[in-house]
């Protein structure tokens, strides 16, 4: 019988499978239309999807601040990572280049070097392009790993409501200061301090802080970070999206707190369990997909299944044969690693 905190767990993780889902449905409907134009009208359109994206975000900062806390040394933090991401995402970059080479998908190609620095990862934070569209999200993230990481080996993990706050404020004056005065926050700094995205990892760390056994004084901390969250949010983005901000902070909450039984199915939670390799896997490979069926007089509908169809089964190969074995073998050697490095220092 699960523990009641790993089927809470398993609800966040379901809420991310479906904000993979909104993300592959806005990929394969408006944003190919958009760039290649389907041979069809698809029987629907979904121009929002593209804000799973900020609900990742937002569970992102939940996720890595609930590892951080089970984290001994920055050791741990890094090696977990690592087995994490890497090994699925090198069975992306591989299998998306290679099928998008036999393809020829138009202005989605790129030549075998850049692939082979797209191995690294770190490709976007020196303007290299992506073997797909969709990695330019892994480099908010691993800046984000390296600020939660340096607060963790600064032992300042219980200040970060401070940080957030401090963060969120120059959001804001980011905002106000340059119509004021002229001057702007130069935007290597804006982008190194992850401005734009903020708000939804300031929340997200925080529906973990009030949701998981934080100190009772410490909770309105955290409820005026995420209240100045959808304010920094509706200064520069308006009403909707501040509505959007709050939306998702309850939805995660709700998850958190395990009030959302629906998302303990196991059909959500297969989702939730393949989202990472189907958020690296579906674009350019569906793209590829779409474009093939529809040269060849499928609908765009039909079109459009197929491709969804074979991003989940290549998703869910990729998450057995790939991802979980990875991160089980990865355990086990850092565990006889740290008893071997322990037994040294004994």
């Amino acid at each position: 019988m699960k523990s009641q905190t790993t089927l809470r767990l398993i609800q966040v993780d379901a809420l991310r499978g479906i904000a993979a889902l909104m993300v592959v449905f806005f990929h394969y409907t408006t944003k190919y239309e958009e760039l290649f134009g389907h041979a069809g009208k698809p029987a629907v359109y979904v121009p929002w999807g593209y804000l799973g994206v900020n609900l990742f975000f937002m569970i992102s900062g939940f996720v890595i601040f609930m590892t951080l806390d089970k984290t001994v040394r920055p050791l741990d933090f890094v090696v977990s990572r690592g087995f994490r991401l890497y090994p699925a995402y090198w069975f992306a970059v591989t299998v998306t280049f290679l099928i998008t080479q036999w393809t020829d998908l138009h202005g989605q190609t790129v030549d075998l070097g850049t692939a082979l620095i797209n191995l690294s990862m770190v490709q976007g934070l020196f303007g290299i392009k992506n073997v797909d569209g969709v990695y330019w999200t892994l480099k908010i993230e691993l800046i984000f790993y390296g600020w939660a990481l340096l607060l963790f080996y600064l032992r300042s993990l219980d200040k970060i409501q401070g940080v957030l706050i401090g963060l969120l404020l120059l959001r804001c004056v980011e905002h106000f200061v340059p119509s004021a005065s002229g001057y702007t926050i130069p935007s290597e700094l804006s982008r190194l301090l992850l401005l734009d995205v903020i708000p939804w990892f300031a929340a997200g760390i925080s529906i973990y802080k009030l949701s998981f056994n934080q100190s009772k004084n410490k909770k309105p901390s955290y409820v005026v970070v995420v209240i100045l969250s959808a304010l920094a949010i509706g200064l520069s983005d308006g009403l909707a999206l501040t509505g959007l901000l709050v939306l998702f902070a309850l939805l995660l909450f709700s998850a958190a707190t395990g009030s959302i039984s629906l998302l303990s199915h196991r059909i959500f939670t297969l989702l939730g369990t393949m989202s990472y390799c189907l958020y690296l896997l579906h674009e350019n490979i569906g793209w590829s997909i779409i474009a093939a069926c529809e040269k060849a007089g499928t609908s765009a509908n039909t079109a459009i299944l197929l491709a969804l169809f074979v991003s989940l089964g290549l998703s869910f190969v990729a998450m057995r044969i790939v991802e979980q074995p990875a991160v089980a073998w990865g355990r086990a050697w850092y565990r006889l690693y740290r008893a071997r490095r322990d037994d040294a220092v004994a």
